[in-house]
């Protein structure tokens, strides 16, 4: 069964958008001699095909980003889905493929210890888990490139205004106190608890943003 986000449900609010972050082996990016996102960039353009894309699996967000990033820059990498971030990080640590671009809290330890190097995030603004981390929209500069997992509320359709409006302050206020804010940030995740009209907004722009390039690339969920 299906269903159809703005017909079947009552969007409340945003919860967190959590990044995505372009990572590779450290020691591969180093002999490469591939230090930021133009580097990167400039290798794939040159070596066509020499480069491969890991993800959690086909259609995750992870997928997405890697594919959005290769049609904004013209560059070609096969991809490569495993069953999970897990899997996708041992294989990318261990050399087996060469990019992610991952949800950044799966990839926080690595980057931490050095085995993974980060080149950016995939959200429209800067991490507060990684404030020195530019976005890839800064980095490339790819003007308008965003691609992050995000979280929210939604109400069955037909669920009353105030009832959806009683549930959305609630949750914002939830996510504007310290002890939330503190846990999601350290965890990469942007806090939101925009209203019900801004989230149905976002939803809207998000299948628009992303059915052309799911079409392009022929991605399915497996």
């Amino acid at each position: 069964m299906s269903y159809d986000p703005q017909k079947d449900f009552a969007p409340i609010t945003l919860v967190a958008g959590v990044p995505n972050v372009m990572v590779m082996n450290a020691e591969k990016a180093k002999a490469l001699g591939i230090n930021t996102v133009p580097d990167f960039i400039a290798y794939a353009r040159k070596n066509p095909g020499r480069l491969n894309m890991a993800s959690s699996g086909n259609g995750t967000s992870i997928h997405m980003a890697g594919e959005l990033f290769k049609s904004m820059t013209g560059t070609f990498m096969t991809h490569i889905p495993y069953t999970g971030s897990a899997p996708a990080l041992m294989g990318l640590v261990s050399d087996q493929v060469d990019v992610m671009f991952d949800n950044l809290p799966s990839s926080m330890a690595l980057i931490k210890a050095g085995k993974l190097k980060a080149f950016a995030v995939t959200s429209n603004q800067r991490s507060g888990a990684l404030p020195d981390m530019p976005t890839i929209e800064e980095a490339g500069p790819l003007k308008g490139f965003e691609a992050s997992s995000w979280f929210g509320l939604l109400a069955p359709a037909g669920t009353p205004p105030d009832i959806v409006k009683a549930l959305q302050r609630e949750t914002a206020k939830a996510l504007n106190s310290p002890a939330i804010k503190e846990k999601l940030l350290a965890q990469g995740a942007i806090p939101s608890g925009n209203t019900p009209e801004e989230f149905a907004a976002l939803i809207d722009a998000e299948i628009k943003k992303w059915a052309p390039v799911v079409k392009n690339s022929g991605a399915r969920v497996d």
